[in-house]
């Protein structure tokens, strides 16, 4: 528990809960504590990497060569052990990391307790405690308002609805709902899974997998494998009993033995047994990398979403500012003396003077303390709202407004076309302008501190005293990150169109799009918000010409995010403010900056811990490593399961002794796809994103896949009546047989890897050549050899393998040649029907 604060908060006569009653509710397990977590428990990751169906299928089939008592063709079985160690091992250091990494953005709450403010974690809040609610801060746990100062609650997240809620003392407020502007007072009486929304405040920290083109597509493949296994595995049983005389045979003389270790050949080339493993490997991995850079990825899977964003809406405060704000000086709209721009001064800092001023507030506060300015009586006050987006004080018979001039002047009778123009002449070169209004009227009925009290709704709330007239402008400027320049040029240049949507003046914001370069050499098109259209569709169509909207709000923001969805975008929403929280959440990728607002860090699959925008081109480039590189990895697995497939059905048709042995398939499974395929997996790739993952895997796996079928099927038709080999009968000639077929195998993965591989120039080129030299150096190693029955032919049996070795090569050839050939017939048939 945190030590008291230096927080000054109001006064209030109750004392809270005492330390040994907060105790009593801990123990008790009367605490807001919520099982959530950035990553898998311990226990999910072990599960999902152990028992999966086809660890399922090849423990199996392992035990069945284990029964045989042949061992080392079970060896396949501990390789996938292996691997699902290490990839156990990775998510379990990604989940240290990503958990170490959540608490810099976990968020405090602060409490009364035994007459003291004190901060806590979000899982200290107990049973009665008094909670106090502040702008920007998502309520924690559910209660009942004690004392209210102007309190607005979003409470969109448990609604739906997007307007601003005020309730009055007494009132229930739910964990979920967001404080927009102002403060309360809350006793706390529903913690923890009991709470409302307990489910809503944690959506975003539970571990849930992202429905992509990636997931999908491996997912298509591991079905149909799913139907395909089963039934071959029992054909092959079925034809290697034949082939050694039928059951009565194979049971007498123990040749069952053989039958099934041939048959567990087959089943065990068709799984693509690592592709799954180098997924979550791959998401992790980059999840870690992204860590050592202060990105906290909430989903590792959202790391795939990284490489297709084609669409990028930028928060202007907090992305391409850094947030800093700096008040320069009160500009008095008429000639006017000393005195009057004194009170119009002073009735500025009271306006700015909340209990919870934004970070315009604060500046001006700044500003005008550095002045010699301090805090005048005010009689009564309306808090600024990002939904009504001006502030109000009743103060020595004068009522005082600040907020938005357009705003503000669309409200007011009379024509102001020539201060509106000032405000854009500001405007235009980058500052933020505020309008300061006078009125002799009353605040209206239902404002100010009585209105928080009786509680309204903005829309039937504090009303602007039309007779209002502007007294003065206030111009502040906002300071521009260093990096906002270049690392929107690399977004440029990625094919990514970046649109820049904040609350402020589209001009202002449209000076800033200027200065950064956001359209490059061409200038930016701002449009103010409230012109656009509700029509969703027309709204996509009205989005296509624009890069700059001002004076959107909270709902307009997801309304943009839904229009772009419409054209077929993937879009990532970048944030801080509360008033971001809801765009973000419709966002196929939420972005939060580490200083954001708890509620827009729940809701968001990345936080910038540091709030550096510069990180982004490091997350999408991550991202694109992913897709790309997998899609390799998939190629590479698909083809040995096309191959074992193809060379399946054939033993089972043609009702021949299976060509090969397990111990051939794991020893150059490993060599030209398990260790290949984890460093072609983590490689730097920037290729950008294009759809049709799965598509593009099988058009690329089914040539080589089928050309090493064909390749060793031949060999096993052809070498045996050639060379005089009996291997229904003979284990002398049956082992040469397989022997050669192994070698083919060999040479046709080498082929295949080189084709992934590419470009082979440089480390590409050294891996392929490392490989093929290790698996040639492995079969003149005696233990290796013996081990894995790899025999190098002599004599009659060299020079038919090397003569098949070249008609693999040959075929490998056409097969790529016809491939493009058949794609573009099949298209022209497709495209006549």
């Amino acid at each position: 528990m945190s030590a008291t604060t230096a927080v000054e908060m109001p006064e209030i006569g109750a004392t809270g809960l005492t330390p040994k009653e907060v105790v009593q509710r801990i123990e008790s397990g009367q605490s807001n504590a919520v099982k959530t977590s950035t990553s898998r428990s311990v226990q999910d990751i072990v599960r999902a990497n152990v028992f999966t169906l086809f660890n399922g299928i090849i423990f199996a089939a392992m035990v069945l060569v284990l029964i045989t008592g042949s061992w080392r063709d079970a060896v396949f079985g501990f390789v996938i052990i292996i691997n699902t160690g290490i990839g156990i091992v990775t998510e379990l250091r990604a989940k240290r990391t990503l958990d170490k990494l959540s608490i810099l953005v976990a968020s405090e709450f602060l409490v009364h307790r035994d007459g003291k403010d004190i901060e806590v974690s979000h899982n200290e809040i107990v049973l009665d405690d008094l909670l106090w609610i502040r702008a920007g801060e998502q309520v924690p746990a559910d209660g009942q308002i004690i004392q209210t100062w102007g309190l607005e609650l979003d409470e969109s997240m448990l609604t739906g609805e997007s307007r601003t809620v005020r309730h009055k003392v007494g009132e229930q407020v739910y964990s979920g709902a967001t404080a927009v502007s102002g403060m309360a007072l809350v006793k706390v009486n529903a913690v923890g899974s009991h709470s409302y929304a307990a489910t809503l405040t944690a959506q975003a920290k539970v571990y849930k997998k992202t429905v992509s083109d990636l997931n999908k597509g491996i997912n298509t493949i591991l079905k149909f494998m799913t139907f395909l296994v089963v039934p071959l595995c029992i054909l092959l049983i079925l034809s290697q009993i034949h082939t050694v005389g039928g059951w009565g045979t194979a049971l007498s003389t123990g040749e069952w033995r053989q039958a099934v270790v041939s048959a567990v050949a087959g089943v065990v080339g068709m799984i693509p047994e690592g592709l799954v493993l180098l997924t979550s490997l791959n998401f992790a991995v980059a999840a870690m990398r992204l860590a050592r850079h202060d990105t906290l990825v909430q989903e590792l899977e959202s790391v795939e979403t990284l490489a297709r964003v084609d669409a990028l809406n930028l928060d202007k405060t907090g992305t391409i500012t850094d947030g800093g704000i700096a008040f320069n000086r009160l500009v008095m709209l008429d000639s006017a003396n000393a005195a009057a721009e004194q009170a119009a001064t002073q009735a500025l800092y009271d306006c700015c003077n909340e209990e919870q001023p934004n970070g315009t507030g604060q500046a001006v506060l700044a500003g005008l303390k550095a002045q010699g300015y301090g805090a005048g009586a005010v009689e009564s006050r309306v808090p600024f709202s990002s939904a009504r987006k001006w502030s109000a004080v009743r103060k020595s018979g004068e009522t005082w407004y600040m907020g938005a001039p357009e705003v503000i002047i669309s409200a007011l009778e009379g024509d102001y076309s020539s201060v509106l123009q000032q405000v854009n002449e500001y405007a235009n070169d980058g500052n933020r302008v505020l309008l300061v209004a006078r009125s002799t009227a009353p605040l209206s009925p239902r404002s100010g501190l009585r209105d928080a009290v009786e509680g309204a709704n903005v829309s039937d709330g504090p009303q602007l005293d039309v007779q209002a007239e502007p007294v003065a402008l206030v111009l502040c400027s906002e300071k521009i990150r260093e990096d906002a320049e270049r690392t929107l040029a690399w977004f440029r240049e990625q094919g990514v169109r970046c649109r820049v949507i904040s609350g402020d003046n589209p001009v202002t914001v449209g000076a800033i799009a200027r200065r950064v370069k956001l359209t490059g050499d061409h200038e930016p098109v701002a449009m103010d918000a409230r012109e656009l259209p509700e029509d969703v569709n027309e709204l996509a169509r009205v989005l296509e010409n624009v890069d700059v909207l001002g004076r959107v709000l909270p709902d307009q923001k997801k309304a943009i995010v839904q229009a772009l969805h419409t054209q077929n975008h993937v879009v990532a929403m970048t944030g801080d403010g509360v008033n971001d929280a809801l765009a973000i959440k419709e966002a196929d990728l939420g972005i939060a900056m580490g200083n954001a607002a708890p509620a827009t860090k729940a809701v968001a699959q990345v936080v910038l811990v540091d709030s550096k925008f510069s990180h982004l081109p490091d997350v999408v480039a991550r991202g694109r490593q992913v897709m790309a590189n997998m899609e390799r990895v998939a190629s590479l697995f698909l083809v040995k399961t096309v191959y074992s497939a193809l060379i399946s059905l054939g033993v089972v048709l043609t009702q021949i002794p299976y060509p090969y042995l397990p111990r051939h398939i794991t020893y150059i499974g490993a060599l030209t796809i398990g260790m290949p395929a984890f460093i072609l997996a983590l490689a730097p790739n920037t290729r950008r994103y294009i759809p049709g993952f799965l598509k593009r895997v099988v058009t690329f796996a089914l040539p080589g896949g089928i050309a090493t079928a064909l390749s060793v099927l031949l060999a096993a038709w052809v070498l045996p009546p050639v060379m005089g080999w009996n291997v229904t009968g003979d284990a002398a000639d049956l082992s040469a047989l397989r022997a050669t077929s192994a070698i083919i195998l060999f040479a046709m993965g080498v082929f295949v890897l080189a084709r992934v591989a590419r470009p082979l120039n440089g480390w590409r080129g050294v891996l392929v050549a490392v490989f093929a030299a290790a698996g040639v150096i492995g079969a003149f190693v005696p233990f290796v050899a013996n081990f894995f029955a790899l025999i190098l032919p002599t004599g009659a049996t060299m020079v038919a393998t090397l003569i098949a070795l070249a008609g693999s090569a040959l075929i490998f050839a056409l097969c790529l040649w016809l491939a493009p050939l058949v794609r573009g017939l099949t298209g022209k048939l497709s495209r006549r029907h």
